[in-house]
C-alpha cells in the first residue's frame, strides 16, 4: 500500500519513472501542450496533455504518471496558491464559515437528487450511485465503494466523464464571458528572493504532509503546502514565487495524470456510461450554480470565483483553473477541502441511513 501514501519513496515509484508507459506520457504530452498553445487554447499547458493521453490510453497504449512525480508537481502547485495567503486574507475567513454551511447543503442535495437519477434512469444500485452522485473526491470513494462492495468501474467511470467535461468546458466558458485576461503565471521573477527561502517553504510543507497523511486529511499535499506557505508568509519567515515555466510544467503533469486515469477503460465503456453521466454532471453544475448565487448573497467575491467553488471537479484540477484565471485560488483550495471533507463525512450517513430504513 505504499502507493497511498502522498510522497511515496519507494522502489516501484522510482522504477515507474524509468517505465516505458511513463515515457510514452512524456512523448506525447509535450507535443499536446505546445499544439493546444499554438491554437491558444486557454489553459493549453494541461488540457492539451490532458486530451490527447486520454485518447491515447482509451485506444489502448499503456500509460502510467508515477505518483512520485504528481506529488512533486502538486507540492509545487501548492506553493504557488500559498503565495495568494497574507495577514488581509484573515479578515474574510469569518465570511467563509456561511459559504462552507452552504456547501455542506449543495453536497446533500447533489447527493440525493444524483443518486435518485442514476437509479432511475441508469440502473445504478443503490450504493453505487451514491458514490457516482458525491461531487467529487474520487479517491476517498473508490476506497468507501470498495469496503461497500460497489461497483468501481461504474464509480470511477462517472467521476472520470465528469472531471474531463467540467475541467474542459469550464476554461472556456470562462474565456469567453470573464472579461479579463487570463493570469499570467508569475510572468517576472524576483530577483532578490532566496534559494534558502525555497527550500525552507518545500522542507515544512513535506513535515506537514507527512503529518496530515497520517492523519488522514483528504488532499494533504494541498492542504500540507498552504499551511506551510500561509504560516512562513504571514511570519515573514519565508516567500518564493515561482517561475512561469516551472508552473506550466506542473500544469503538463497534472494534466497529463487526469489522462492516465483511463489507462483501464475502454471507448466502449465510456460510451456506455457518458449519456447519464453528462446529465449527472448538468444537474451538479446546475445545483452548483445555484450554491453560487446564494454565496454571492453573503460574500462579496467574483461570481466565476464561486462558481468554480461550488464545482464538482478534481481538487487539483480545479486549483489550477483558479490560477490561471487568477480567480482567488487559495478561496476555491479552501472550499474544495471543506468539500472533501464533507463529502467523506455526509456519505457514510447516507449509506448507513438506507441500510437502516426499513422497505415498506
Amino acid at each position: 500500500m505504499q502507493n497511498k501514501q502522498a510522497i511515496p519513496f519507494n522502489k516501484e515509484n522510482f522504477k515507474q519513472i524509468l517505465s516505458k508507459e511513463f515515457a510514452w506520457v512524456l512523448i506525447v504530452s509535450i507535443p499536446g501542450a505546445i499544439i493546444a498553445d499554438y491554437f491558444r487554447i486557454p489553459l493549453a499547458w494541461f488540457l492539451g496533455p490532458m486530451i490527447v493521453i486520454s485518447l491515447i490510453s482509451l485506444g489502448g497504449v499503456k500509460t502510467k504518471m508515477p505518483r512520485l512525480v504528481l506529488s512533486t508537481v502538486l507540492i509545487f502547485l501548492g506553493l504557488y496558491i500559498g503565495n495568494y495567503i497574507d495577514k488581509n486574507l484573515f479578515s474574510q475567513i469569518h465570511h467563509w464559515l456561511w459559504t462552507s454551511f452552504i456547501m455542506l447543503g449543495y453536497i446533500i442535495v447533489s447527493v440525493l437528487i444524483v443518486s435518485k437519477y442514476l437509479q432511475k434512469f441508469s440502473g445504478y444500485e443503490k450504493k453505487t450511485s451514491i458514490f457516482s452522485a458525491a461531487p467529487g473526491a474520487l479517491g476517498p470513494l473508490l476506497i468507501l465503494a470498495e469496503d461497500e462492495k460497489s461497483d468501481l468501474s461504474q464509480v470511477a467511470t462517472s467521476h472520470l466523464i465528469r472531471l474531463i467535461i467540467i475541467i474542459t468546458v469550464f476554461p472556456f466558458a470562462v474565456d469567453s464571458f470573464y472579461n479579463i485576461e487570463s493570469a499570467k503565471i508569475t510572468e517576472t521573477i524576483n530577483e532578490g528572493q532566496s534559494i534558502f527561502d525555497l527550500l525552507i517553504l518545500i522542507f515544512l510543507s513535506i513535515i506537514l504532509i507527512i503529518f496530515f497523511d497520517k492523519l488522514k486529511i483528504p488532499a494533504a499535499l494541498l492542504a500540507g503546502t498552504l499551511v506551510a506557505s500561509g504560516f512562513l508568509q504571514i511570519f515573514e519567515i519565508a516567500s518564493y514565487e515561482l517561475p512561469a515555466n516551472i508552473i506550466d510544467y506542473c500544469l503538463l503533469i497534472l494534466g497529463s495524470s487526469v489522462g492516465c486515469r483511463f489507462a483501464d477503460k475502454t471507448f466502449r465503456e465510456i460510451s456506455k456510461n457518458a449519456l447519464h453521466s453528462f446529465v449527472a454532471t448538468f444537474i451538479l453544475v446546475l445545483l452548483g450554480l445555484i450554491a453560487a448565487y446564494i454565496a454571492s448573497l453573503v460574500i462579496d467575491k467574483n461570481f466565476f470565483t464561486l462558481i468554480l467553488s461550488y464545482c464538482p471537479g478534481g481538487i487539483y484540477e480545479v486549483a489550477v483553473i483558479a490560477i490561471f484565471f487568477d480567480l482567488d485560488p487559495e478561496f476555491v483550495s479552501f472550499h474544495h477541502i471543506i468539500r472533501l471533507l464533507l463529502i467523506l463525512f455526509i456519505v457514510p450517513i447516507i449509506l448507513k441511513f438506507i441500510q437502516n430504513k426499513k422497505p415498506i
